[in-house]
């Protein structure tokens, strides 16, 4: 399984500027790739490409492997109701596994993103910080070929992001491919590779 970026470049437009161009780049499982770049160099957009929201305009991407999407964005959403437990099981039951499985499998999420003591609050009296470890242990509940995550600690203050980070070594998974938009340094040393988008010629190998 992998994602190869292959000569990619993306503008919006015909005569607009380009984001990036000539980006090549390799994504492998069991590692989480941080793509970083100043505001404006592309990174949400290369997250939709990777998505397959969009196509690039030069290029191409190759997806092996991929049979699963799952994107986690930079602003927590769920329903205020439901417990931290119900929004992990939920993509598990989607699965087709029974309940109980769902639930025993959730629980173990929640601990691998230290939410434990949290799994029967509803998501509305959650913190930033739980709500967002939450998205990835729900992001990753649905055993995703590939993860993406969008500007994980944007909207946290500097003690919750640094949980935050410290979660983002928990989403590495050896069936996963995981990338992670972020201007932060310390989620970009979080992780295990690097792609800079405002690194001169844009293009790397993984």
């Amino acid at each position: 399984m992998h994602v190869a970026l292959d000569g990619v470049g993306h503008r919006f437009g015909r005569s607009g500027d380009w984001l990036f161009r000539s980006l090549t780049f390799a994504f492998r499982p069991g590692e989480v790739y941080a793509l970083t770049g100043p505001s404006g160099s592309g990174k949400s957009t290369l997250l939709s490409l990777l998505a397959g929201r969009n196509r690039p305009v030069e290029g191409a991407i190759h997806l092996t492997g991929i049979d699963r999407v799952s994107w986690v964005f930079q602003n927590p959403f769920g329903s205020p109701r439901r417990t931290a437990l119900d929004h992990v099981a939920l993509p598990i039951l989607a699965r087709g596994e029974s309940a109980p499985a769902a639930e025993e499998q959730a629980h173990e999420f929640l601990a691998r993103f230290e939410l434990e003591s949290v799994a029967h609050r509803p998501f509305g009296d959650l913190s930033g910080g739980e709500s967002q470890r939450l998205m990835l242990a729900r992001g990753l509940a649905s055993r995703p070929s590939l993860l993406l995550i969008d500007e994980p600690t944007a909207q946290l203050d500097r003690r919750t992001a640094e949980r935050v980070d410290a979660a983002i070594a928990a989403v590495a998974d050896p069936s996963t491919i995981v990338v992670v938009a972020t201007h932060d340094a310390r989620t970009r040393d979080a992780c295990t590779g690097l792609l800079d988008l405002g690194a001169l010629g844009g293009s790397g190998a993984g």
